[in-house]
């Protein structure tokens, strides 16, 4: 990792925005030095109004979208189309939007594996392992995005759950501390091979998560321990880095 920045954006809306207008530059440029790009999506309201704000921007015109590959920092183990699910609620805000992008959904809870939430991660695993270089247990990640929950989790790792300390690139989740129980995640280590790693967070009740991850102190949460290789992007509105150190902004 080469470096941390922290920006803070004065609401919501203008986060979304900035985070769009980010994204979709990172994807240029990714397109530019490698001929493709890959972008891991991550859940919740902000990443809804990031996805709807990037439909929205003319500068979306500029991206090869059939040379964009999208997959999930984690996933709640539902039936396919299920409301909250994270990839029906990226389909329905952007991806469907864009026909040609490849789409590399995380299993549902009536897929193949049926409710094996063990054999549907090891699914989504043997799927990284083709998509990546030979060798290699995952592809690049350009960009991995993630929201930060009010108790200081990204993707599907909570603070004191066993998941966060699993071996591998993708979990199973039981009885998670934050509902439904049962998830599929990539791991801390996964989630650091990521060139870029953004966090994402809006809103006060995010605000002592924010500050306890950037704090350095004796608490350490998840959001704490990712980082990606070459940048690691704090993305805030004001609320959310209300209780930020002034001199990390």
């Amino acid at each position: 990792m080469t470096g941390t920045t922290v920006e803070v954006h004065a609401g919501p809306e203008l986060l979304a925005q900035a985070v769009a207008t980010r994204l979709l530059v990172r994807i240029i440029d990714a397109q530019t030095e490698r001929g493709e790009a890959s972008v891991v999506l991550t859940g919740g309201r902000i990443a809804a109004a990031v996805h709807r704000a990037v439909r929205e921007l003319p500068a979306r015109d500029a991206v090869d979208w059939s040379r964009v590959d999208v997959w999930w920092g984690d996933e709640r183990f539902l039936p396919a189309g299920d409301p909250e699910r994270n990839e029906t609620q990226a389909r329905e805000a952007l991806l469907d939007a864009l026909p040609q992008l490849r789409v590399h959904a995380m299993p549902a809870s009536d897929g193949p594996d049926g409710a094996d939430p063990v054999a549907a991660a090891a699914r989504y695993a043997a799927e990284l392992v083709a998509a990546g270089p030979a060798g290699a247990a995952l592809p690049h990640f350009d960009v991995l995005m993630l929201g930060v929950g009010e108790d200081g989790h990204v993707a599907s790792l909570f603070p004191g759950h066993p998941v966060a300390d699993g071996n591998g690139p993708v979990s199973a989740v039981r009885d998670s501390p934050k509902p439904p129980p049962v998830r599929i995640t990539l791991t801390r280590d996964a989630i650091s091979t990521a060139e870029e790693v953004w966090l994402i967070a809006s809103g006060s009740g995010k605000a002592e998560a924010v500050g306890m991850a950037l704090g350095g102190g004796p608490v350490r949460v998840p959001a704490a321990e990712v980082a990606g290789i070459r940048r690691t992007r704090w993305l805030l509105d004001g609320a959310a880095a209300a209780e930020v150190m002034p001199g990390l902004r």
